[in-house]
């Protein structure tokens, strides 16, 4: 007797609209053996999930793949987005964060086999935190993804929106013997690049299902360019009259330079906002990911159940970026260029300048993350209780291991026009000639000064031409649990009782060192300049000087600054340190987490009413390490390790949860499902911390509070399904979610040394604090249905509408979200069509500006063929629409980021045994 899932080709995963917690309660059931069941394909799978759903007592969405390599998406985050309320960003091209029913991806938990996974990232300019970074998951490891919504006492705290639970395969669940692979071919139609994935699993286990292993190896790589426009930041149009404090005499009205209708518009709309800067962004990056995974099973008895489970990721995330732009809110350089402005509500839409300032940043980066996750778990099933425990450790290391960055600087006629946003965001034009196309235009800052570079430093002040910076990360958890059961006759037939230990540890370490430029600065066509490829800026609305701009190698660029070539004889090569920069010292930072947790819960059923009620009691006690500064000069702080101590905060609480799920048989094929709970939601690890960063030519940065106590939320849910036909099901809920201590971003001023400038000046600094309370309030609404021909759909809407006490939206809550997905299966052919839509939301506050995306739309596809039992061919299209990704700050016409990643095209042959 075995349980078999033969497959057809095309059957990429299944989808359940909403799957129950019965599978995890049934792990606590004695085993029991069924005759062969076979699964074949989209239909039957999802009568799988609909037939869980119906058992379930919480609510709980689920989404699992049938074969190794089918989800029809990148990771497992685009793999989830099909259910009601799960939102993914997608600022890179592909989902790497998620949202469940409009709360921050910070304040939703990521377990695997219910358990942390350490997670990092890749990008110099994210801060570790709470979120886990799904690019890391390979889907072809994945057994199954579970949604919860609502919470159980037994299941890890943390979360406000909701926990997703990656489970991996079990060797005793597979056939004796295993043995799958697949080779896709990936195309993307904007970097016009192509690489081969390959996917393998191999599994055993004897006839007596008493002992069995699983292996499974996945190699991805993806060549990604994204294009995009870009801008950094917004000043007030008063800047322009002398309005900066920091540099009153960048005045374009007293200068001359801004008179008429130019001058009259700037004194009637002081406040009225623009952009500091604007041009184009050219990202390239080479993703390479490594996956592994072991499993061993092992029941010596009937009673004893023995798991081990290994998973270990390797990827790299190279990268360079390249954004050539006007600076025209440049503090020193641009203020007094103004000649011409139009100004409508509030914004400015068009002006042009005066040998203002351009720029060129390239930023060639050496990226990788690692993950290692161990975990050992044993069960003892007695009559009528059980006894469980598991022990694990799981670490990842990320970050950016090197970043080489060169500046080069320009003085040109130019003008910027957002008239046409959002349609056509915006337009850069250069009156005397084409700069974007001319790399040597572009020159390193050689400094200023009455002395004589070529001999020496004295009197003479460098120019900033980049820096040389390292910013690793690490996160770490170690984790003991133990769980207790009783079954028993009744209503209420089972009692569960737990233990559980975590000790956790999140550390950000950053060194770096200026490049200083003494003079006789060398340009960019030193370094290979090509002009961009001709599918460069496809699908935007720009003049073609900003499409026929070049780019560099950024490899020779950092081959250059690593080696000295910009030094005088007289120059010693620099060596990063972490004290030779306060920014840099201030992001050095280490959080230590310990939390002890112990639950009780009751299950209770008869033929009316099914569910559990429980409370889990947690303590929590952490501490927060940095540098602060004991060495306070008026030129800043001390730049050596005797300028800085490493400080402590300790901060520790006591949170009691309750929680009730509670399902109700109203009708024969009706089931009314109420949940409540209180829950918690810890601060992200760098809002904990000291963190501190600075912008010096914008007079902006931003920094951490160790002072930050937990979010905490009251939680209710009201569902209904209506189950009307054989494998259909109609359903609906409502949901209220009042939150307590919402962190949000607030900005002030503050006095800092500005290293551009060598003086301190005063920034605008954003920093998070408990800002109130915070309620979440919305709905949504489900349909599954097979038809006849092979006909069938899944479709979902919801709705969510949230804000803090002070009025301020959410991160990265959508109003609105649908989803439809129909699909065909007849024989040996299946296909699928996805679409996917999420109205504007608000990702946080940048620089004093409160950003937002605008409303996204996916569209992917998949069609696939079983040639007979053991091999099958899929295509699939992701992004087929090429979407827009358009952020921006306080209005569309204030664009902050567009970015378009292409199409991606797959051909996958899969082959079993």
């Amino acid at each position: 007797m075995s349980l078999r899932y033969a497959l057809l080709a095309g059957t990429v995963s299944a989808l359940a609209l909403s799957a129950g917690v019965a599978a995890a309660q049934d792990a606590n059931a004695p085993a029991t053996e069924v005759d062969e069941v076979v699964v074949t394909g989209i239909r039957a799978s999802l009568r799988q999930s609909i037939d869980t759903k119906r058992a379930a007592d919480g609510i709980v969405d689920v989404v699992t793949a049938e074969d190794v390599g089918k989800f029809p998406s990148a990771n497992v985050a685009e793999a989830i987005t099909i259910i009601p309320g799960v939102t993914v960003d997608r600022a890179f091209g592909q989902g790497e964060k998620v949202s469940i029913l409009g709360t921050d991806p910070a304040l939703n938990r990521t377990l695997l086999n219910g358990q942390t996974v350490a997670s990092a990232d890749w990008f110099l300019l994210d801060q570790p935190g709470r979120t886990f970074n799904y690019a890391l998951l390979a889907p072809q490891i994945v057994g199954k993804v579970e949604v919860f919504k609502t919470p159980e006492a037994r299941i890890d705290e943390g979360s406000i929106g909701g926990t997703v639970d990656v489970s991996t395969r079990r060797p005793l669940d597979l056939a004796e013997r295993t043995i799958s692979g697949a080779v896709t071919w990936l195309y993307n139609d904007r970097s016009e690049e192509g690489d081969a994935q390959l996917s393998a699993m191999a599994g055993w286990r004897n006839a007596d299902r008493t002992i069995g292993v699983l292996f499974s190896a996945q190699r991805a790589v993806d060549q990604l360019r994204r294009d995009g426009l870009e801008s950094y930041g917004t000043i007030p149009a008063s800047y322009y009259a002398g309005g900066n404090a920091e540099n009153p005499g960048g005045n374009s009205i007293a200068n001359g330079n801004c008179t008429g209708a130019c001058a009259a518009a700037l004194q009637a709309n002081p406040n009225a906002r623009g952009l500091n800067a604007f041009g184009t962004s050219y990202f390239e990056q080479e993703r390479e990911r490594n996956s592994y995974t072991a499993a061993v099973q092992w029941r010596p008895l009937p009673q004893l159940d023995l798991n081990f489970d290994w998973l270990r990721v390797d990827a790299s995330y190279d990268n360079t970026a390249q954004a050539m732009f006007a600076f025209q809110g440049n503090t020193w350089n641009s203020l007094g260029a103004l000649t011409d402005v139009q100004i409508d509500g509030g914004v400015i839409t068009k002006a042009s300048f005066k040998n203002a300032l351009s720029v060129w940043d390239v930023q060639y980066r050496e990226a990788a993350v690692t993950t290692d996750s161990y975990r050992l778990d044993g069960k003892w099933t007695g009559d009528g209780w059980d006894l469980s425990g598991e022990i694990g450790y799981t670490k990842a290391e990320g970050g950016t291991q090197r970043q080489l960055f060169g500046e080069f600087l320009n003085r040109a006629d130019y003008t910027v026009d957002f008239t046409g946003a959002p349609g056509t965001p915006g337009v850069l034009t250069y009156k005397n000639g084409n700069v974007l196309n001319n790399a040597s235009a572009f020159s390193f800052d050689g400094g200023w000064g009455a002395g004589d570079p070529s001999v020496g430093p004295t009197g003479y002040n460098p120019g900033w031409g980049g820096n040389i910076v390292s910013k690793p990360t690490m996160d770490e958890e170690t984790y003991f649990q133990a769980d207790l059961g009783f079954d028993r006759e009744g209503f209420f037939n089972r009692f569960q009782f737990g233990y559980k230990y975590r000790a956790h540890e999140t550390d950000q370490k950053m060194s770096g060192v200026t490049v200083q430029v003494y003079g006789n600065p060398d340009n960019a066509s030193l370094f290979d300049p090509q002009v961009a490829p001709g599918t460069y800026l496809r699908g935007f609305n720009v003049n073609d000087q900003m499409k026929g701009r070049v780019h560099l190698n950024g490899a020779k660029l950092a081959d250059y600054i690593s080696s000295g070539g910009y030094l005088r004889p007289w120059q010693p090569k620099p060596t990063p340190t972490v004290f030779g920069n306060a920014e840099f010292t201030a992001q050095n930072w280490n959080i230590q987490e310990d939390v002890n947790a112990l639950y009780a819960q009751a299950d209770f059923e008869n033929e009316r009413v099914r569910g559990n009620v429980g409370l889990r009691y947690v303590r929590t006690e952490s501490e927060s390490g940095g540098f602060t500064c004991v060495n306070q000069t008026a030129t800043g702080c001390g730049t050596t390790a005797a300028d800085w101590k490493w400080s402590v905060s300790s901060k520790e609480y006591d949170d009691f949860l309750p929680s009730l799920n509670l399902a109700i048989n109203a009708a024969e094929d009706v089931i009314v499902r109420v949940a409540a709970a209180r829950v918690i939601s810890r601060p992200n690890y760098a809002d904990m911390s000291n963190y501190f960063w600075l912008s010096d030519q914008i007079l902006t940065g931003g920094g951490g509070n160790p002072d930050l106590d937990p979010y905490k939320s009251t939680n209710l849910n009201l569902a209904a399904e209506w189950y009307f036909a054989r494998n259909a099901i109609l359903s609906g809920e409502i949901f209220y979610k009042k939150i307590d201590n919402y962190i949000l971003q607030i900005t002030k001023p503050e006095q800092h040394f500005n290293q551009a400038q060598n003086a301190v000046t005063t920034y605008q600094i954003s920093r998070p604090i408990n800002a109130g309370s915070a309620d979440l309030k919305g709905a949504t609404f489900a349909y599954q249905q097979n038809y006849a021909y092979g006909l069938g759909l899944l479709a979902n809407y919801t709705y969510v509408d949230g804000s803090a006490d002070n009025g301020q939206d959410l991160p990265f809550n959508s109003k609105h979200q649908v989803n439809i997905s129909p699909f065909f299966e007849s024989g040996p052919f299946s296909a699928r069509v996805t679409y996917t839509w999420r109205s504007k939301y608000f990702t946080g506050v940048d620089r004093g500006d409160n950003m937002y995306v605008r409303a996204y739309t996916g569209l992917d596809a998949t069609a696939g063929y079983a040639f007979n039992d053991r091999v099958s061919l899929t295509v699939s299209g992701q992004n087929l629409l090429d979407s827009e990704y358009y952020a921006y700050a306080n209005s569309v016409n204030l664009p902050r980021g567009i970015y378009r990643s292409g199409r991606k095209l797959l051909a996958t042959l899969s082959v079993a045994f």
